[in-house]
């Protein structure tokens, strides 16, 4: 079996896993940025400066992109009900159309990636990689399909 180390090991996965989200969100006519946005908005409404957050975009590129995807039907900005300044996102119905059979398909895509590992290997390499990203905190970026 061939080793790598650790850096180098979750760098390429990052890539493997860039290239599945890439490949679904091609399939369905959007980008990957819009992809992961709509993953997002999946699961509630958020407020610009929220969204900002999550997403690890500065404000002007979350714009842009929020532009792009409200241009095609599959957000849509409200006022916030509770800033009179501030401004909500969340997905038109088309967009949650859109955002169910892109997370379906990219998490169809990416179980299939470990497929030769055994079913305890599977486990081991969830709890890991769990305790990875709730240690460092990585924000509701895709929900837990289970």
């Amino acid at each position: 079996m061939a080793s790598m180390g650790v850096v180098t090991a979750l760098v390429r996965a990052a890539f493997l896993v860039d290239a599945v989200y890439a490949a679904s969100a091609r399939e369905h006519g959007i980008t990957s940025q819009q992809g992961q946005l709509l993953c997002v908005l999946m699961g509630r409404e958020y407020a610009m400066g929220e969204l900002s957050g999550v997403l690890g975009l500065a404000r002007s590129s979350l714009s842009g992109l929020v532009d792009r995807t409200e241009r095609i039907g599959l957000v849509h900005r409200f006022p916030d009900p509770d800033d009179t300044r501030g401004v909500r996102v969340g997905l038109t119905g088309r967009g949650g159309v859109l955002a169910a059979a892109f997370y379906d398909e990219t998490c169809r895509r990416i179980d299939g990636l470990p497929a030769g590992l055994t079913g305890p290997e599977r486990v081991a390499l969830a709890g890991l990689l769990a305790r990875v990203v709730l240690d460092n905190e990585v924000p509701v970026v895709f929900p837990d399909p289970t």
